[in-house]
């Protein structure tokens, strides 16, 4: 529980921060529009009970940001929520890009918010400590993971304790791929060498016999990547706790905490954040240029050529191979395309990259279905490329409100066939009612039955091509600085490291090699020289 001022409800207290967070967003210049908004978000919240919820999360990235620690401008839904930018929780303005709140908090299916929150990995733990600090240390805890008995361990321990020779064990293990999820079962039914080598030794038969029995059972515990579990009584009370260090973890893993009422966050230790903090720390430093990362101007046309040409080595989610070749056939030429591009390039909407690079060159037509379709999909060239489209073509199209919408969509990315038959009847006479024609109305839902199972969450592209955005930009700007701490965090990877040497030597700057005078254990910058480190000397 966030502890208001005396007396103040936090439902009053969220309206009074929100209201006065959005007025200085906006520069004392608030239109009816945005006041219309927040009022809609903020009575929802209030409805679901989630006002004490938006103060929690506010408080620590309060902390946060007060300590000069980088937050993340936002991650998945919840950069939909005008409220979280008013809060200062995210950094993207909702209205500015189109995106709905419904796919953050649904008003029509109560279910738990989720904010998850990137900080630089440098700084989780003081951001952990900060809230086990205020809450106290039983009422925030990790949570378990559990790692179980696969194929290959669990024929390992059983032998082990029948005590098999290893050369034995050894031999058994190497008909079973490294990584695979299969059965035992599966690869003594396929696989005749293996049933034979079990077949022919008694000890391995009896290994295989007691292995088939306990595999997929846990193993060892570990620990949530990401998660955080906040509680506003002690933790040993609700669920069973276990420790690991010095932090308690909870008894159960994920999937059961959020039906017992326990709320998980996501406080996801980011290295890119690391990167683009000791790069503005390095050009202050070293220039006595101060960067404030969330004014970065969004129109710069040497970034844009960057992505164009794809010199993305470094720069967040835009570095692969895959999406290099992508960039250089786009062209992106705006902070939409960028957006676009995130959202293209995952399996299932990469089959509507070369369409929607011909529409937006001119080379084919758009077309739209229906004219309600054309403001909602016209930044996309008719093909729909977001949830947030999906929703908004039920919405415009056949009249949903936007909750409903937002039904539909998760029952189609979870393939509910027996529900998404009801929808379809129920698209169609809703469509009816607003004078659309069957036919039409059928072609428009088998549209969004095609495009919602792998639809991305726009809300979740805008917060990542923003931070791939600025992040190019202090590679424009600052080259140095950028390489230099671009190399320090890949000290001890020596492939990437090579990769990113040839890069900086091609734009015709140098590495020199360590130093007694100079070096330290990091890359440093002296007279327009990187100076390699001592830690990488073997």
């Amino acid at each position: 529980i966030y502890e208001c001022p005396k007396g103040v409800d936090s439902s009053i207290y969220l309206i009074s921060l929100a209201r006065a967070g959005l007025t200085k967003r906006l520069n004392n210049n608030v239109s009816k529009k945005y006041l219309d908004r927040l009022s809609y978000e903020l009575n929802i919240i209030k409805i679901l009970g989630f006002s004490n919820y938006f103060l929690v999360v506010y408080d620590f990235i309060r902390y946060a940001k007060k300590k000069g620690i980088l937050v993340g401008p936002g991650r998945g839904s919840a950069a939909g929520s005008l409220v979280a930018y008013s809060l200062g929780i995210t950094e993207i303005d909702p209205l500015k890009y189109n995106l709905l709140f419904e796919r953050f908090l649904n008003p029509e299916r109560k279910t738990m918010p989720d904010i998850d929150t990137d900080i630089p990995d440098i700084y989780r733990d003081d951001i952990i400590n900060y809230v086990t600090e205020k809450y106290g240390k039983k009422r925030v805890s990790g949570i378990v993971t559990f790692g179980t008995l696969a194929a290959k361990q669990v024929l390992r321990d059983t032998s082990r304790i029948f005590n098999v020779p290893l050369y034995k064990v050894d031999r058994l293990t190497s008909f079973i791929p490294v990584m695979s999820h299969r059965k035992l079962i599966d690869f003594y039914k396929e696989n005749e060498k293996f049933r034979e080598y079990i077949n022919s030794d008694e000890a391995l038969s009896k290994v295989y016999k007691v292995s088939s029995i306990i595999e997929g059972f846990p193993r060892q515990i570990g620990t949530h990547a990401a998660g955080i579990v906040m509680c506003k009584k002690d933790l040993d009370e609700v669920i069973p706790l276990t420790k690991s260090d010095d932090m308690y973890l909870t008894g159960y893993s994920m999937n059961y905490l959020e039906e017992l009422g326990l709320l998980k966050m996501d406080f996801l230790g980011i290295r890119n954040l690391t990167i683009i903090m000791n790069v503005i720390d390095m050009v202050l430093k070293n220039r006595g240029v101060e960067i404030d990362f969330n004014t970065i101007p969004l129109d710069d046309s040497e970034v844009y050529n960057l992505f164009a040409r794809s010199d993305t080595s470094g720069i967040f989610q835009f570095e692969s191979n895959g999406m290099r070749s992508f960039l250089r056939k786009l062209k992106p030429s705006s902070f939409d395309d960028l957006i676009a591009a995130i959202a293209l390039f995952r399996p299932g909407p990469a089959e509507n990259i070369d369409l929607y690079i011909a529409r937006r060159e001119g080379r084919e037509k758009v077309i739209y279905q229906d004219k309600v379709l054309e403001p909602i999909l016209k930044e996309t060239y008719g093909i729909m490329i977001y949830q947030e489209q999906i929703m908004q073509v039920a919405h415009a199209y056949a009249g949903y409100s936007l909750g409903e919408a937002d039904i539909l969509r998760r029952a189609i990315s979870k393939k509910k066939v027996d529900v998404l038959k009801n929808e379809e009847s129920k698209f169609i006479s809703k469509a009816k009612a607003l004078g659309h024609d069957d036919a039409t109305s059928k072609t428009i839902f088998a549209s969004i039955l095609k495009f919602a199972g792998y639809g991305f969450n726009k809300s979740h592209a805008v917060a990542y091509s923003l931070v791939a955005y600025k992040m190019a930009y202090l590679k424009v700007h600052y080259k140095l600085e950028f390489y230099a701490n671009l190399l320090n965090n890949v000290i001890g990877a020596t492939g990437k490291m090579q990769e990113y040497i040839r890069e900086v030597r091609s734009h015709n700057l140098k590495v020199l090699k360590p130093d007694i005078n100079k070096s330290t254990n990091r890359f440093v910058i002296d007279n327009n020289n990187i100076i390699f480190p001592f830690s990488t000397i073997k």
